[in-house]
C-alpha cells in the first residue's frame, strides 16, 4: 500500500489560503500522561512529551482456529442498489483442535442460506449473525484431518457500513461502486475493491486476517461491455442467456484474504510482458496511448528486483489497473495492483513527472507482503518498509545516487515531522487501532532503517539475507524475529542489538557533535541527547571523513555511550570533518561548522545530503560575496534540486545583488533541462523587486512552454506584472484540464477574478479530483471570502455535499474549511454544526471538536 496521495502540490499553492478554521495536522492525539503517582504534580504530568509512546492494549496475531484453504465466489451486482449478490463456497479444516463451530468475518451482509456441502448435496446449517461475525453450527465435530465445505448465499451492502480508515487508506468499506447509475457523464462506471486491512470481509465471508492464506476462484457476472480483472489467471469468459457474461479468474497459489481483488469497468488493456509472463496495464481509453510510457518500466523493474533478490517474480501474471476515486495511493493485490487515477498522464504531463516510485512500491510488495506476509498488523513494516525501500533501490539503479538520496531525505523528513507528535517502535503490538500502523514510522522510518542495515552488513550480505528470508518463508506469514534470524544465518553475527534498537524501540538518536584539533590529533565528541526514558542509548557504527590539505581520509567509529570521545589521527588542522559521511543515519545531527568549513563541504562532499545541508546553512549569509560566488557554482550543479535550492536563495536578494544573477536566472528559465528548475527560475524573477515589464516576453514564453509546470509558473508571473492584458492572457487557459494550470489560475482568480469567474470556479471544482480538488477548494474558499455575491445556494450546496459525502476525508476537510469562511452567516453555522454532528471519521472529528461551532 502506498500512502503518498496528498503529494499534488501545484505551483498555484504559493498563495496561502486562510480562513476562520486553522487545522494543524499534528493535533490529533491527546498527550499521554502515563501512570501518575498520588502526589504527582501537574507540572510533572505536563513534562511527559506529547510524542511519548502510548500504553495501548496488546494486539497479538489472530489465533488460528480454522485454516481457510480455498474460496470460490460466484458474484453479480445490483448497480442500482449498489449491492453485491454472492454465493461463497469456502473449503476449510480445523487448524489443530477439533471444532464443531465456524466463525467467519462478514460485515453488513444479508445472509440468505448457509449449507454444508457434500459434492452437489447441500445440508442447511444453523447460524447466528450479528452483522459482523457469522457463527455457523457445523452439525458435527471435525478434526484437523477433515476438510469441509460451507456455502453461503448472501448480499453485501457496503454503503450501509460505518466508515473507518487511516492516513493511508481513507475508507474501509471494501467494495466501491463508482458512478453506478451513470448520472455523471464525465466519470466512468466502475466497481473495484480495496481489502487492506480487513475490509474484504465487507464483500465476501472469510477469515479476514493477514496470517491466513487461501487459493481462490472468482466467477464475475457483468455486462459484456465491461472488462474484469482479478488475481491469478484469466481462464475464460462465458456468454449467458440473459445477455450478461461471466468471467472466470483462478488463483492457484495461496495468498492472504486481504489481497483478493476485483476491478470492473470499461478499461483499455495495454499488453506488455516480462520474460514469458503477461504484464498488462488497465487504463481509461483516453490514456491507452500513454499507458506504456506511464507503466513501461515495469518489466525492467521485475527483472531488476528478481535479480537483486535472487527470487524471480513469483506469480502467474502482473497487472496494474487505474480506477476512479480510489481510497489510497495504490494497493498491492496479489498479481494485480490497483492505482489512483492521478497515475494517468497525457504526453505533456509526462514531461514533468513519472510515477516510478509508486509503481516500484506496489511491485516490491509482490515479494514483501504477498509472497511473504506479515502475521499481524503489528508487524506491518515487514510489508511497508520493504516496499518503501524499493523506491530507493529503483531510483538508485535507474536515475542515480542523487535521485535516490533526494528521495531518502524526503523519507527522513516525513518521519521526523511525525516524530514531533508520535514516537512508537516500528514493530508495535500496542496500538489503539490497526489502521494507526499505516504511518510514517512503518513507511518512511522503516525504509531508512533497512538502508542502515544494508550499510552495516554490506550489499552482498544484505541481498543474500533477503533471499534467505523469502526462500525460507515463501507463501507463509512472518514476524520480525524471522527477518533478524535470516540476517544472522547469513552474516554469522548476532544482530539482536540492531533489531532491538531500530525495530523494537521507539524514537531516534539526537546527536550533538563537536570537534577540536590540537597536538596533531583530532578530538571528536559525540553526545546522544535523546530522552533515554523513552529511547535507547544507541549503538551507532558510522564513518567520519576528514580532509587535510585537500586529502580525504575515512575513519570508522562505533558510538556506544551517551557521551563519547574519539581521537582520530590527522596530519594537520582539518579543512572539514564530516560526521556520518555516508549520510545513512536515521536521526538528527547537530554539528556546528564555520562558514569556511561549510563552503568546503559543499565543494568537496559528494553526498547529496551533505551538499544540501551545507548550502542551506549558508543561505542566511547571502549578502556575503563568497556565498554569492558559491551560489554561482550551485546554479550549475549537476543535480536539479541543488540548482533549485540555489534559485530559491536568490529570492532573498534585492537591487544590484539580484541583478548580478539576472542573466543566469533568465538563461535557466529558458534552457534548463529540468522543468522544475525552469519554473523555479520564472518564480524567482517574478519575486524580485524590479521592473517586471522587462520580463514580460520571458513570462509569455514560459506560458507556451511544453511543460505544464513551467506554463503554470508563467501564468503566476505574468499575472504579477499587472499588465493590462492579464485577464485576456489568462482566459486563454481556462479550458485547460491540467491541475498545474487550473490551480495557478485559481490562485489568481481567488483574489483578482471577481464575480465573472464564478462559473469557472464552479466548473473546475466539480471536475477536480484527489489532491487537486483539495487545493481547488482552498482557492474557492478565498474567492468566496472576497466575492460575497458568489455565496449562492448552488455554491453552498456543492460545498456541503463535498463536506458530507466525498469519499476522501481530506477533501471533506477542505470543503468544511471553505464553508468556515462564511460561518458568520447563521444558516452556514448551523450547516457546519450538522456536518460536524454527522461526520464519522475520527481524524476529522478530532479537528472539528477544536472549533467553537
Amino acid at each position: 500500500m502506498n500512502h503518498r496521495f496528498l503529494g499534488i502540490v501545484g505551483l498555484a499553492t504559493a498563495m496561502a489560503f486562510t480562513s476562520g478554521c486553522r487545522v494543524n495536522k499534528s493535533t490529533g492525539a491527546a498527550p499521554a500522561t502515563g501512570p501518575v503517582a498520588d502526589k504527582q504534580t501537574t507540572a510533572a504530568v505536563a513534562a511527559v512529551p506529547v510524542w511519548a509512546p502510548k500504553n495501548h492494549a496488546f494486539n497479538p496475531s489472530k489465533t488460528r482456529v480454522h485454516d481457510l484453504l480455498h474460496t470460490k465466489l460466484r458474484i453479480s451486482f445490483d448497480w442500482e442498489k449498489q449491492h453485491l449478490l454472492g454465493i461463497a463456497e469456502l473449503t476449510l479444516k480445523p487448524y489443530f483442535y477439533p471444532q464443531n463451530k465456524l466463525v467467519l468475518d462478514a460485515k453488513g451482509f444479508d445472509i440468505h442460506r448457509v449449507s454444508l456441502m457434500n459434492g452437489f448435496d447441500a445440508k442447511e446449517l444453523q447460524y447466528t449473525y450479528d452483522g459482523m461475525k457469522l457463527t455457523i453450527d457445523l452439525g458435527k465435530t471435525f478434526t484437523r484431518n477433515d476438510k469441509f465445505v460451507v456455502e453461503i448465499d448472501y448480499t453485501a451492502k457496503p454503503n450501509e457500513l460505518a466508515l473507518g480508515g487511516s492516513d493511508a487508506i481513507t475508507q474501509d468499506k471494501g467494495l466501491y461502486f463508482i458512478n453506478p447509475k451513470g448520472k455523471d457523464p464525465d466519470k466512468p462506471r466502475q466497481i473495484w475493491t480495496q481489502g487492506e486491512t480487513e475490509a474484504n470481509s465487507a464483500w465476501f465471508p472469510t477469515i479476514d486476517s493477514p496470517n491466513e492464506r487461501m487459493t481462490q476462484e472468482l466467477y464475475l457476472t457483468v455486462d459484456p461491455k465491461f472488462t474484469t480483472l482479478s488475481n491469478g489467471t484469466f481462464v475464460y469468459s462465458r456468454k449467458n442467456a440473459d445477455g450478461t457474461k461471466t468471467d472466470y479468474w483462478k488463483m492457484d497459489m495461496p495468498h492472504a484474504p486481504y489481497l483478493t481483488m476485483m476491478a470492473i469497468g470499461e478499461f483499455a488493456v495495454v499488453k506488455d510482458k516480462w520474460r514469458n509472463l503477461e504484464v498488462n496495464y488497465y487504463v481509461e481509453p483516453a490514456y491507452e496511448k500513454t499507458a506504456k510510457k506511464i507503466f513501461g518500466h515495469t518489466p525492467e523493474m521485475m527483472e531488476f528486483f528478481s535479480q537483486k533478490l535472487g527470487v524471480d517474480y513469483p506469480w502467474s501474471k502482473y497487472a496494474q489497473v487505474v480506477v476512479r476515486d480510489f481510497v489510497s495511493g495504490a494497493m498491492e493485490n496479489t498479481s494485480a495492483s490497483t492505482f489512483m487515477e492521478d497515475v494517468q498522464l497525457n504526453e505533456r504531463e509526462l514531461l514533468d513527472k513519472n510515477w516510478d516510485g509508486i509503481i516500484a512500491h506496489e511491485l516490491f510488495h509482490q515479494w514483501f507482503g504477498d509472497y511473504v506476509t506479515t502475521e499481524s498488523w503489528a508487524n506491518l513494516p515487514l510489508n511497508e518498509a520493504f516496499a518503501n525501500y524499493s523506491e530507493y533501490l529503483w531510483a538508485e539503479h535507474k536515475f542515480g545516487a542523487d535521485e535516490a538520496a533526494y528521495l531518502h531525505l524526503d523519507e527522513l523528513e516525513q518521519y521526523l515531522d511525525e516524530a514531533e507528535t508520535k514516537r512508537e517502535p516500528l514493530i508495535r503490538y500496542r496500538y489503539a487501532d490497526r489502521e494507526d500502523m499505516f504511518d510514517s514510522h512503518s513507511y518512511a522510518k522503516g525504509g531508512r532503517v533497512l538502508h542502515m542495515l544494508r550499510k552495516y552488513v554490506g550489499d552482498e550480505a544484505f541481498f543474500a539475507s533477503l533471499n534467505r528470508y523469502l526462500t525460507l518463508h515463501k507463501l507463509s506469514d512472518v514476524e520480525v524475529a524471522e527477518l533478524r534470524m535470516a540476517f544472522e544465518d547469513v552474516t554469522g553475527e548476532d544482530l539482536m542489538w540492531f533489531f532491538d534498537q531500530w525495530f523494537l524501540s521507539a524514537g531516534h538518536p539526537e546527536l550533538k557533535v563537536s570537534h577540536t584539533y590540537q597536538n596533531g590529533g583530532l578530538s571528536l565528541q559525540v553526545w546522544q541527547q535523546q530522552d533515554t526514558l523513552y529511547a535507547p542509548v544507541y549503538r551507532l557504527p558510522v564513518k567520519v571523513v576528514t580532509w587535510e590539505n585537500g586529502k580525504k581520509t575515512e575513519h570508522a567509529i562505533e558510538i556506544t555511550k551517551a557521551k563519547q570521545n574519539f581521537l582520530l589521527p590527522v596530519s594537520a588542522q582539518p579543512q572539514l570533518v564530516l560526521f556520518d559521511s555516508e549520510q545513512q543515519l536515521l536521526g538528527t545531527v547537530d554539528h556546528a561548522k564555520t562558514k569556511e568549513e561549510l563552503i568546503f563541504q559543499f565543494s568537496n562532499a559528494k553526498q547529496f545530503k551533505a551538499k544540501l545541508n551545507a548550502l542551506e546553512q549558508l543561505l542566511d549569509e547571502m549578502s556575503s560575496p563568497d556565498i554569492q560566488k558559491l551560489m554561482q557554482v550551485a546554479l550549475q550543479d549537476d543535480f536539479w534540486f541543488i540548482r533549485n535550492v540555489a534559485l530559491e536563495a536568490l529570492g532573498q536578494l534585492k537591487g544590484k545583488e539580484a541583478m548580478a544573477f539576472e542573466a543566469k536566472v533568465k538563461q535557466m528559465a529558458q534552457n534548463d533541462k529540468k522543468s522544475d528548475v525552469r519554473a523555479g527560475a520564472i518564480l524567482v524573477l517574478s519575486g524580485w523587486e524590479t521592473e517586471q515589464e522587462k520580463y514580460k516576453a520571458l513570462y509569455e514564453q514560459a506560458m507556451r512552454d511544453s511543460s505544464y509546470k513551467v506554463a503554470a509558473a508563467g501564468i503566476l508571473a505574468y499575472a504579477g506584472t499587472g499588465a493590462k492584458d492579464v485577464t485576456q492572457r489568462l482566459s486563454a487557459f481556462e479550458k485547460e484540464k491540467n491541475e498545474e494550470i487550473v490551480l495557478a489560475l485559481a490562485s489568481y482568480y481567488a483574489v483578482q477574478g471577481g464575480p465573472t469567474k464564478y462559473d469557472w470556479f464552479m466548473k473546475q471544482t466539480k471536475n477536480a479530483k484527489g489532491g487537486a480538488l483539495y487545493y481547488m477548494l482552498q482557492s474557492l474558499g478565498a474567492y468566496l471570502a472576497v466575492n460575497h455575491e458568489a455565496n449562492t445556494p448552488e455554491a453552498i450546496a456543492m460545498l456541503a455535499d463535498l463536506a458530507q459525502n466525498h469519499s476522501q476525508y481530506y477533501v471533506r476537510l477542505a470543503a468544511f474549511q471553505a464553508l468556515m469562511v462564511l460561518s458568520e452567516q447563521a444558516e452556514i453555522l448551523e450547516l457546519l454544526k450538522e456536518i460536524k454532528q454527522n461526520e464519522k471519521d475520527k481524524r476529522l472529528l478530532e479537528l472539528y471538536n477544536q472549533l467553537s461551532i
